[in-house]
């Protein structure tokens, strides 16, 4: 195996390493309110913190990388979550709490900046589309952690050993695969301060990925509540919306570098945009739960390998670096991610859930129209 298949499997290894990290979270959060007896606004707040320190960590990260290298960032960000998540779960006050989700939060944000820059590096190398196996990975690990943490927690293990098991496993990781990273080449200095003004297309990239990523936020907060509250579905029964969106993202993405081998980065942005607009207006216009899941299918398969294109897009525009293009890009993304649901909260209030999921919908159709700016990637 040679210098660039080592640096690929690695890229994989810490895709997979970032979605275990994150997802491992959600399985703790009750244990979390029950153990500081948290009201649900109190644990709305400190929530926040997670977002909060990801979302002001990316562009001091994709500073870093750009001066030391992913190498570099990469290890120490992996590193940082192995250590937050056993403090996670046995974080024992509140303050405490919300000072390890940001940490947390800016773990994973430096780690989400960092493997997508070396991403970048490791697809140029090849010569062939490879980013959407690399977000499949990190899929992967979003839906393994939660029944792993489980199955350990089933099996009667407290969860700080169940959480410790899981931190294990990704040091194990971080420690196997480090040095298969590739050496960071070229100039490294730092041509723009931190708090430069980004570069025009890395910000009108980033407002796509904003809308992308509004989309799956929508369906990981709204896709449960639209079936329980307006399909009829068993509240024991509303995850299965978003299930069967993360499973088709999941096979979109595994199948997505071939995909778009075949179809070019443009049409996969504008035909998977449409297919997931197709998917949200199925879900919302029509009164019954299978179509609202054949919506929600087509949701996941659309928007499947629209990030990963607009990730690779990013890194490759000229005249910026990767790391710093692909901060700009992650942080709006995330503020999608965080924000969007919000909106549609407010909007479903002011007017109804189906029409405020259904003006996703509106927004999808506008990145599919302004799919002719990954074109300018070289």
């Amino acid at each position: 195996m040679n210098t660039v298949q080592k640096a690929s499997r690695a890229t994989r290894a810490f895709f997979l390493l970032c979605g275990i990290g994150a997802a491992s979270w959600a399985p703790m959060v009750p244990f979390a309110q029950t153990r500081l007896a948290l009201d649900e606004g109190q644990l709305g707040v400190v929530l926040l913190c997670l977002g909060v320190g990801s979302t002001l960590t990316m562009p001091l990260a994709g500073w870093i990388t750009h001066r030391h290298g992913s190498r570099v960032v990469v290890p120490i960000s992996g590193a940082l979550i192995c250590v937050a998540v056993p403090l996670l779960a046995f974080a024992p006050s509140t303050i405490a709490l919300a000072a390890t989700l940001a940490l947390f939060g800016a773990a994973l944000g430096m780690l989400d900046v960092s493997m997508n820059a070396h991403a970048v590096e490791v697809e140029r190398l090849h010569g062939r589309p490879l980013m959407s196996g690399f977000h499949a990975l990190y899929s992967v690990g979003g839906l393994a952690a939660p029944p792993a943490m489980s199955a350990l927690l089933g099996a009667g293990l407290p969860l700080v050993a169940c959480a410790m098991v899981i931190a294990a496993f990704l040091l194990a990781t971080v420690a196997t695969q480090s040095r298969h990273l590739l050496a960071p080449v070229g100039d490294r200095s730092a041509t723009r301060s931190m708090f430069s003004r980004p570069p025009t297309m890395a910000v009108l990239i980033g407002l796509l990925c904003l809308v992308l990523f509004l989309a799956e936020g929508a369906m990981l907060d709204w896709g449960a509540v639209l079936l329980y509250s307006r399909r009829g579905v068993a509240l024991s029964r509303a995850g299965l919306g978003y299930s069967a969106f993360s499973i088709a993202m999941v096979v979109g993405r595994l199948l997505g570098d071939r995909v778009t081998a075949a179809l070019g980065p443009t049409r996969i942005v504008r035909l998977g945009s449409l297919i997931a607009a197709a998917g949200f207006v199925l879900a919302t216009a029509l009164p019954w739960a299978a179509t609202s899941l054949v919506g929600f299918v087509l949701i996941g398969v659309g928007a499947s390998n629209v990030v990963p294109v607009l990730f690779s897009a990013a890194g490759r525009l000229p005249g910026s670096a990767p790391g710093l293009s692909i901060a700009t890009v992650t942080t709006f993304g995330y503020a999608g991610m965080l924000a969007g649901p919000a909106l549609i909260g407010m909007a479903a209030h002011a007017i109804n859930l189906p029409v405020a999921l259904g003006g996703v919908a509106a927004l999808l159709v506008a990145v599919s129209a302004s799919a002719s700016i990954v074109r300018r990637a070289p």
